[in-house]
């Protein structure tokens, strides 16, 4: 395959939209792998047996919906439907990009959440993606089904408490964005991993529609990408102002 169509899975730009979060006291943590790489949105081994040449391990999840659709931790595919490998891959190479790339890039953020947690008593994980502007129809990538602009998930109220994601949802809605909840990404790993808001951790995912700010055949960044940048700085000052008691609360 080559480099252009692997991109397809690419959150491209995602982590430049973010990048005024420590202006508003936010760390700013960014994978500085691909995706199609490894993700790490999933389960450490949520793994396809028929992409490796040997046994698993124990512990793996072989059968998760996201293994089954090809897009485990070691994805299958890219967003197009089209295989990655011609090969099968041995087990030491998943061993190791989980190693080198999965468990460094969890073991920060989760440093992170503890040390925010000490200092304030309470978290708010922004869980930053980009989409694409339609879904498939059928697994038919020639036949697309619009999605709306932002795409915001909360586990369906489990993993952040409801009054956090209502605002977030009002504050985009005042920027003229079509928004939805949960439908049709709830949120992934991270969300549902680390959101526990009765421990006053909460977690939210956002998910953007890249027709917004990108070609999403060249990959390169439209006019209006400064524009969407600025909106989200916005949610990001507007969430980071709001009082303790909002997120000590549990849901």
């Amino acid at each position: 395959m080559d480099a252009h169509t692997l991109r397809r899975s690419e959150d491209a730009h995602v982590q430049h939209l973010f990048a005024d979060a420590p202006q508003v006291g936010a760390p700013l943590l960014c994978a500085n792998f691909p995706r199609a790489y490894l993700d790490a949105n999933r389960e450490p081994y949520e793994l396809d047996p028929a992409m490796f040449d040997g046994p698993l391990p124990a512990h793996a999840n072989t059968r998760s919906p996201r293994v089954q659709a090809g897009l485990g931790t070691i994805a299958r595919m890219v967003a197009n439907g089209a295989d990655i490998y011609r090969d099968r891959l041995s087990v030491t190479e998943a061993e190791q990009r989980i190693a080198r790339c999965y468990r460094p890039y969890h073991a920060a953020l989760g440093q992170l959440v503890e040390e925010t947690c000490q200092s304030f008593g309470y978290c708010l994980v922004i869980d930053c993606h980009s989409m694409p502007s339609g879904l498939p129809v059928n697994g038919d990538t020639s036949r697309r089904r619009p999605l709306n602009d932002i795409v915001l998930g909360d586990c369906h109220g489990s993993s952040c408490a409801r009054p956090l994601t209502a605002l977030a949802h009002q504050i985009l809605l005042e920027n003229d964005l079509r928004v939805t909840r949960n439908t049709p990404y709830a949120g992934g790993f991270t969300t549902r991993h680390y959101g526990r808001p009765a421990q006053r951790v909460h977690a939210l995912q956002i998910e953007i529609s890249r027709h917004l700010y990108m070609n999403e055949a060249t990959y390169q960044p439209r006019p209006a990408f400064d524009a969407l940048r600025q909106i989200m700085h916005s949610l990001l000052t507007r969430l980071a102002a709001l009082p303790a008691d909002a997120l000590l609360a549990a849901p």
